[in-house]
């Protein structure tokens, strides 16, 4: 026996799975979709450029979650990005110092960077100290972010990933060091930190879009405007439904519960 609602949530899942096909089957043929411009994502450059002409470093935290755990997609939406500002570093001669949580991200956040790295045919510029593995602990991680920051005086903080009562800390620590801030997370609870403090914030989903906006990849940008149509279709059944619902008449809610 199927569960109420299980047959209409299963026909969503495989029109949603159709139209993500059909999106980036378009995306490879050159018709890319519009993605808007991103703020905090364009200013990143800047940051790197700023830190780059004060001779100081560029400061890089990809959250505090580790890559298996409810946080993941948020941990790994910084890592690609920070695949994006170790090329900049790279191309512009300046330090990267990336701070790092969880054990598991270590080395994963290591081989990005060398990566970056070498496609800047910069590999023998590769530092040790470019991805440091502080602590595990939450306010020992914070501790010592501050302690980087305002003994290596930034100029660029870029703080992208899962993060939670630490938030606060970080970014005053940054705007206290006097480094250009870029913040970015989907945790609901700590986006309003900061917007409150930070230069340029990633809010939410512009954080995972980060990835297809930088690189334009055709399979990303297609699946971001997949998605887009299937928030669409999700919010036209809401209003559709209310209204419908208020005149008595249940034909959609009905369709939903099959």
């Amino acid at each position: 026996m199927i569960t109420a609602g299980k047959t209409s949530t299963f026909l969503m899942f495989v029109l949603m799975i159709v139209c993500i096909e059909m999106m980036m089957n378009r995306a490879k043929r050159g018709q890319l979709p519009y993605v808007r411009r991103i703020a905090g994502i364009e200013a990143m450059e800047e940051a790197v450029g700023r830190a780059t002409e004060l001779g100081t470093p560029v400061f890089y935290v990809p959250g505090r979650t580790e890559i298996n755990t409810a946080g993941a997609a948020q941990t790994m939406a910084g890592l690609e990005i920070l695949s994006y500002v170790a090329e900049l570093t790279a191309k512009y001669g300046t330090e990267l110092r990336t701070a790092i949580a969880a054990p598991n991200v270590q080395p994963v956040a290591e081989e990005i960077v060398k990566q970056s790295y070498i496609k800047q045919g910069k590999a023998e510029a590769i530092k040790p100290e470019f991805v440091q593995f502080l602590s595990n602990e939450q306010f020992a991680f914070a501790a010592a972010c501050l302690d980087i920051m305002h003994r290596e005086r930034v100029g660029a903080a870029i703080m992208i990933g899962e993060f939670q009562a630490e938030t606060m800390m970080l970014v005053e620590g940054a705007a206290q060091a006097n480094a250009i801030t870029i913040c970015g997370t989907s945790r609901t609870f700590q986006i309003p930190f900061f917007v409150a403090a930070a230069d340029y914030v990633l809010i939410g989903e512009e954080m995972f879009a980060g990835g297809a906006y930088l690189s334009k990849d055709p399979v990303k940008l297609g699946s971001i405007a997949a998605q887009d149509i299937g928030k669409f279709v999700g919010t036209a059944f809401i209003v559709i439904g209310a209204i419908l619902a208020t005149m008595g008449d249940k034909t959609l809610l009905n369709l939903i519960k099959m």
